[in-house]
């Protein structure tokens, strides 16, 4: 799969496709119906299909910090994209230049112009342009006179309800990662590449892979039981937490998994860490002594429920193998200090 960073690098080779516009965070099943729909066009016409995604998204351009997380960064969209059958992702970059685009603008430069546009896959709801002219119905006139066909997306619904990036992530917040599954047509996943950090688990016998996470990429925060991916497939069982680390202090969010009975090392491999069942909420303790007794219950936690689950430690063969929670474990006292914790703007609970 080819990915287009800007308009200024599409080339002649790139004009005629089948197209579709969105953030497509997730790519979630809703997203791959579009997607399927695209590909039965993109087969009739012999043309390759085409994703028009924005870096960043509009929302997170618009509202900044108060914009929703992410459930997926961008070279992980980028990836379930490919596997999903595109063959092009052209990532523009929202900034002031394209949100000063009248509609028609738009419709010139980038689908016209740029992408040589032969029929467009958008929902029925579509807006876009300065001037929120845009619409379904623009987009339909323009193309019986310049040549390209439209057509509104199918509605895809699981349990009588439309299937979304904000359902998905109400379900992750809520601890139900069996449902989330559903939805995404796969498990919920973190990842990154292990970084060394203060080592502080390995002072008190627990040390944990540490894996940075971009800000807008945090649907979740806490410790969860998961299963943890290693760089040979293999998987193994342990916790993970998500989050600032409040006690410690961290300037950016970080995923840290501690592995059950693993002695490796990891430091500047690639993990992949699919969060199982919410143990609690990240909070603040009086001192580190009272975060290690913290750790110790929450290990403790986690292996009883891997071992109800009956979850080898060392591998499980496929995504379909994973014990993935309907809702949080029933939760246990956890000495804090209430008037401290993460910012104001992050779940702590």
């Amino acid at each position: 799969m080819q990915v287009i960073r800007g308009l200024h690098n599409l080339r002649d080779e790139h004009r005629g496709c089948v197209a579709t516009i969105g953030n497509f965070d997730g790519v979630h099943r809703g997203h791959q119906a579009i997607l399927d729909q695209c590909r039965e066009q993109a087969a009739t016409l012999q043309l390759p299909v085409t994703v028009v995604v924005f870096e960043p998204q509009p929302r997170e351009f618009f509202a900044g910090d108060q914009a929703p997380p992410r459930l997926t960064r961008l070279s992980e969209k980028v990836r379930l994209l490919g596997e999903a059958g595109v063959e092009r992702v052209l990532c523009l970059p929202f900034n002031d230049a394209l949100r000063g685009l009248t509609a028609e603008a738009f419709i010139e430069k980038v689908l016209i112009a740029g992408l040589g546009v032969r029929h467009l896959v958008v929902g029925d709801d579509f807006r876009f342009g300065c001037d929120r002219r845009g619409d379904f119905h623009l987009l339909a006139e323009v193309g019986e006179r310049r040549g390209f066909s439209v057509e509104h997306t199918r509605t895809f619904t699981v349990d009588d309800d439309r299937v979304s990036s904000t359902r998905i992530r109400t379900l992750l917040a809520s601890g139900n990662f069996e449902a989330a599954a559903r939805l995404l047509g796969r498990p919920y996943r973190l990842g990154g590449r292990v970084v060394s950090d203060q080592k502080l688990g390995r002072t008190i016998g627990v040390p944990t892979a540490n894996l940075p996470q971009p800000v807008r990429s945090l649907a979740l925060h806490g410790v969860y039981a998961a299963v943890c991916e290693l760089p040979d497939g293999g998987r193994r069982t342990g916790v993970a937490n998500i989050g600032w680390r409040p006690t410690l202090g961290s300037n950016r969010p970080v995923l840290e998994v501690h592995l059950f009975d693993f002695d490796g090392d990891l430091y500047g491999q690639r993990l992949t860490v699919f969060p199982c069942a919410k143990l609690r909420g990240e909070v603040k303790f009086e001192d580190f002594d009272a975060l290690k007794r913290q750790i110790g219950a929450d290990q403790q936690r986690a292996r009883g429920y891997f071992s109800r689950h009956a979850l080898p430690h060392s591998t499980c063969d496929n995504d379909d193998s994973l014990p993935l929670a309907s809702a949080p474990l029933a939760r246990e006292a956890v000495t804090s200090d209430s008037s401290a914790g993460p910012p104001a703007d992050h779940d702590d609970g």
